[in-house]
C-alpha cells in the first residue's frame, strides 16, 4: 500500500500535531504518523505532553497544591477546615480524565482541518518516503513532498538506577501512584525532579532528592535559584546538592539508595525512587539508509536554524533537536516548518523562549540572566522587586518570591526577566512580548498596569532598572564582566 502527501508529519505531540494542523490549513494534503499508546492498549494523540508530562503533571501539582492550602493555609486567611483528607485514587481518576479530554480535542482537531491521522511506528527512507507499520499488523509506505520529524523524546536512565517495577520508576511511573508513599527518593533536582517531589511532598511524603551539581538551577538566575531553594527546602523537600547516586538496590519493602556526598558513600531507605534525570530524543529506527539526514554528537537531528535537516524537503523539530525540551518551544518550530514548506518565511525567536518550573512559587524566566550576560561582555543593569510588596499578593496570602528585569546598561535593552511567585508561568508572558518587540526597561516601565495586580510587580521592577520604582527603595545595579 503506497499513498502520497504533500506534507507527512512523524510524531503527535505538541511539535508535530501542531506541525500537520498548520500544514492543512495551509492547503497542504497532510498525513500525521504516531506510535504511542495509552494505558489501555488503544493508540492517542497528544504525545509525551498531553499524555505523562506537561498536563498530567500539571493536574497532580494544582490538586496537591489546594490540598496543602487547605491544610496548611487557609486558616491563616479566617477559613476554618478541619480533616482534610486525600484521595489519591479520584485525584488519578480526574488527571486521566483531563488527559482523554485534551487528546481526544487533537483528534478532533485533526478531523477539523483534514490531517489523516495514523497510528503505528514510522521510519523515515531515502526519497521521502517513510514506512509505517500499523498497531494491526498492516504495513504501509508512505511517499511525501515534505516530511517533519516530530519524534519527541523520552526519559533518560541511568545504570546505577535501574528502572523496577512499583519501586524505582521514571517521570511517567511517578505520575501513576496509587498511594502516597511514607518515604519517597527523586534522583535529580531539575524541571522534573521539582516537580514531581513537590506533589508526594504536599501530600504527605517525606521527600529527599539527590542532585550531583553543586549549584541548584545552574540555568536559572542565581538570585531567583538561591531564593527558589531557600523556599523549597522551608516547604519540607530535602534537597541535597552534590550527591551523586552510585547505585539502587529494590526489594519488597522498599528501595536502598547508595551515593557519594561530600567525598564519602552514604545511604538513604526510601519506599519508592523516581528517576529524573532528563529526557533524550527518541530516534531509534526513526531513520532508515540513505535518508541524508543525520545526528550530532548528543543524538539529535542535526538541523539549521529554520529546522530543515541536511536533506532537502526534510525537517525536524521539538525535543528531538537541538534547544529546550519545551512543548511551546517544539510547536513554534512545526509551525515554523510547516509555513516554510508552503513558501513563507517564518522564524522562531530562540532567544525568546520562556521557561517554567511549576513549583508552588512557580519559577519562571526568559532570555539572560545577569551572570550570563556580564560574562558576554556587556554591561547590565537590574532591576528587581518582592511580592512581599505587591499589594494583590499580599491579599491572596501569596507573597513569596520576587520580579527581576535585567537590561543592558548603555542601550536600556530589555535582556531577560525572571520570576519567583505566584503565577510566574504567566507574568513572564509579558518579558517574551517585550522581547519580542525589542522594548527596553523603561517602555515597561513606562505601561500602565491595573492596580492591585500581581504584574504590577513587572512594572516596578522595570522601573527599578533606571531607579524609578515607586513602591520600594531604589537599588539598581550595575555588572560588567
Amino acid at each position: 500500500m503506497s499513498e502520497h502527501y504533500d506534507v507527512v508529519v512523524v510524531g503527535a505531540g505538541p511539535a508535530g500535531y501542531a506541525a500537520a494542523i498548520r500544514s492543512a490549513q495551509l492547503g497542504l494534503s497532510t498525513a500525521c504518523v504516531d506510535a504511542a499508546v495509552g494505558k489501555d492498549g488503544a493508540s492517542v494523540l497528544g504525545g509525551t505532553c498531553l499524555n505523562w508530562g506537561c498536563i498530567p503533571s500539571k493536574a497532580l501539582l494544582d490538586a496537591s497544591h489546594k490540598f496543602a492550602e487547605a491544610k496548611d493555609h487557609f486558616g491563616e486567611i479566617g477559613v476554618q477546615v478541619e480533616g482534610v483528607t486525600v484521595d489519591v485514587a479520584k485525584m488519578m481518576a480526574r488527571k486521566d480524565q483531563v488527559v482523554k479530554g485534551l487528546t481526544g480535542g487533537i483528534s478532533a482537531l485533526f478531523k477539523g482541518n483534514g490531517v489523516t491521522s495514523l497510528a503505528g511506528k514510522a521510519q523515515l527512507r531515502s526519497g521521502k518516503r517513510v514506512a509505517v507499520q500499523g498497531h494491526d499488523g498492516t504495513a504501509s509506505v508512505l511517499s511525501a513532498d515534505a516530511v517533519i520529524l516530530a519524534a519527541g523524546s523520552v526519559p533518560m536512565n541511568i545504570p546505577p538506577a535501574p528502572l523496577t517495577p512499583e519501586r524505582i520508576v521514571d517521570s511517567t511511573g511517578a505520575l501513576e501512584f496509587q498511594e502516597v508513599p511514607e518515604r519517597l527518593g527523586v534522583i535529580g533536582a531539575g524541571v522534573i525532579g521539582l516537580e514531581l517531589g513537590s506533589v508526594w511532598c504536599r501530600l504527605g511524603s517525606e521527600v529527599v532528592i539527590l542532585e550531583a551539581l553543586a549549584d541548584f538551577l545552574p540555568m536559572a538566575d542565581r538570585r531567583i535559584a538561591k531564593d527558589a531553594l531557600r523556599v523549597l527546602k522551608g516547604q519540607g523537600l530535602d534537597i541535597r546538592m552534590g550527591a551523586k547516586v552510585t547505585g539502587a538496590a529494590a526489594d519488597d519493602d522498599g528501595v536502598t539508595v547508595s551515593f557519594e556526598a561530600n567525598g564519602a558513600e552514604r545511604q538513604l531507605r526510601v519506599d519508592k525512587l523516581i528517576v529524573a534525570v532528563g529526557r533524550r530524543p527518541n530516534t531509534e529506527g526513526l531513520l532508515g539508509e540513505g535518508t541524508g539526514v543525520g545526528f550530532d554528537r548528543s543524538g539529535f537531528i542535526e538541523v539549521d536554524d529554520h529546522c530543515a535537516t541536511a536533506s532537502v524537503g526534510v525537517y525536524a523539530v521539538g525535543d528531538c533537536v537541538r534547544g529546550p525540551m519545551l512543548a511551546h518551544k517544539g510547536a513554534e518550530e512545526g509551525v515554523m516548518a510547516a509555513a516554510r514548506i508552503a513558501g513563507f518565511k517564518p522564524a522562531v525567536n530562540y532567544d525568546a523562549v520562556p521557561n517554567v518550573i511549576y513549583t508552588h512559587p512557580e519559577i519562571a524566566w526568559v532570555g539572560q540572566t545577569e551572570e550570563d550576560a556580564a560574562a558576554s561582555g556587556l554591561e547590565v543593569k537590574t532591576g528587581a522587586f518582592p511580592f512581599a510588596a505587591s499589594g494583590r499578593a499580599l491579599a491572596a496570602n501569596d507573597a513569596v518570591g520576587v520580579v527581576k528585569v535585567v537590561a543592558d546598561a548603555q542601550s536600556d535593552r530589555l535582556l531577560g526577566m525572571h520570576v519567583l511567585g505566584p503565577q510566574a508561568s504567566e507574568l513572564v508572558a509579558q518579558g517574551v512580548i517585550a522581547l519580542e518587540f525589542d522594548a527596553s526597561a523603561e517602555d515597561l516601565g513606562l505601561t500602565m498596569f491595573a492596580h492591585p495586580t500581581l504584574s504590577e510587580s513587572v512594572h516596578e521592577a522595570a522601573q527599578g532598572v533606571g531607579g524609578r520604582a515607586i513602591h520600594m527603595v531604589n537599588r539598581s545595579s550595575r555588572r560588567q564582566a
